[in-house]
């Protein structure tokens, strides 16, 4: 058996091409005790792959749901499906050893019911627990507060922002496009939405916050943070997620922070989320909760065939209106 397997073919330089990545076939090596062969449903594109180290050469890092095919390992039987940190490839022997990145096991799914495995790479997995517990843990929201969410129509973003308002708090998210501003209002339950792109972004965020702001959950950095950080309430609270405005070598400039946070007595931290990995299944339970009883809802961006993984990947920084919530390639 052969597996499809896309490699890093040279270094990123500024923003990912098709030029980085390469299609190659492997061998699938015969199963040894405690193993099992694992076959590609759904693979994850994730910002944060523009910046895991890979070698040259080496597969790309990510997980990816996969149908177990065969097994000479009790705990994982054929017909059973996993997450796993299989990479960007088709097919994979896999054991219970922990992946490189996230130092999880595979994880067999349970408990899905009607509800699309692909969520597993979503809401039900890293995201949805990057979120929960990002912005639980870390802002600690109180009824009332005002929370501002960057990179809102992302996964992670969107359900930050669901999450704030089970809380009880007013939400506003900040994206790129008008269109998915609104779709954050009429669908995911956000209170109002500002474009970074608008030429007026500094007004209309202070038009949008009239309170300021006491959380805020931060995707994105750049100058963008800088303006929200220059609207926090005294002992407000910043969860940092991630800067996806430098994942790709942009030159910039943000404006000074130290003061105003200085002043606010503004609380940052820094996650990830796998500092609550032996807390893990309580993110994703209390997330199918909130699903089934209707108050969180999800948007996938799925594209079909694994050939497309590395575009699926490349659109995550210019695609415009197109992606919306979890990304994800179809295998």
């Amino acid at each position: 058996m052969k597996s499809s397997v896309i490699i890093l073919h040279k270094k990123f330089e500024g923003f990912p091409t098709e030029s980085n990545f390469e299609l190659v076939q492997e061998d699938v090596p015969p199963l040894k005790d405690g193993e099992f062969l694992a076959q590609a449903e759904y693979v994850s594109v994730d910002p944060y792959m523009r910046v895991f180290p890979v070698e040259v050469g080496k597969p790309v890092g990510g997980d990816q749901v996969a149908k177990i095919i065969e097994s000479k390992n009790e705990k994982y039987p054929v017909g059973k499906y996993v997450v796993g940190e299989f990479g960007w490839r088709t097919h994979t022997v896999a054991s219970e050893t922990p992946g490189s990145f996230f130092n999880f096991p595979p994880r067999v799914l349970r408990g899905y019911g009607d509800l699309p495995k692909s969520l597993g790479l979503g809401i039900l997995g890293m995201p949805g627990n990057t979120a929960y517990f990002g912005f639980l843990r870390i802002c600690k929201p109180v009824e009332g507060n005002t929370v501002v969410v960057s990179g809102a129509a992302g996964c992670v973003g969107s359900t930050v922002g669901q999450i704030a308002k089970i809380m009880k708090c007013k939400v506003v998210g900040i994206t790129g496009s008008d269109i998915k501003g609104r779709r954050l209002i009429s669908e995911f339950n956000f209170d109002a939405y500002v474009n970074y792109k608008s030429p007026n972004f500094q007004h209309e965020l202070t038009e949008a916050t009239p309170d300021k702001v006491d959380c805020y959950f931060d995707n994105v950095g750049g100058e963008v943070s800088s303006a929200v950080l220059n609207r926090m309430n005294k002992f407000g609270r910043v969860a940092i997620c991630g800067a996806i405005s430098t994942y790709n070598n942009v030159p910039g400039k943000a404006s000074e922070v130290q003061t105003p946070v200085k002043i606010a007595h503004v609380r940052m931290e820094g996650f990830s989320v796998t500092r609550w990995r032996n807390q893990w299944d309580e993110g994703i339970q209390q997330n199918m909760e909130w699903i089934r009883q209707g108050n969180l809802k999800y948007a996938e961006c799925i594209s079909d065939g694994f050939e497309n993984t590395a575009k699926a990947f490349i659109d995550l920084f210019g695609a415009g209106d197109r992606n919306f919530g979890k990304v994800v390639v179809k295998v």
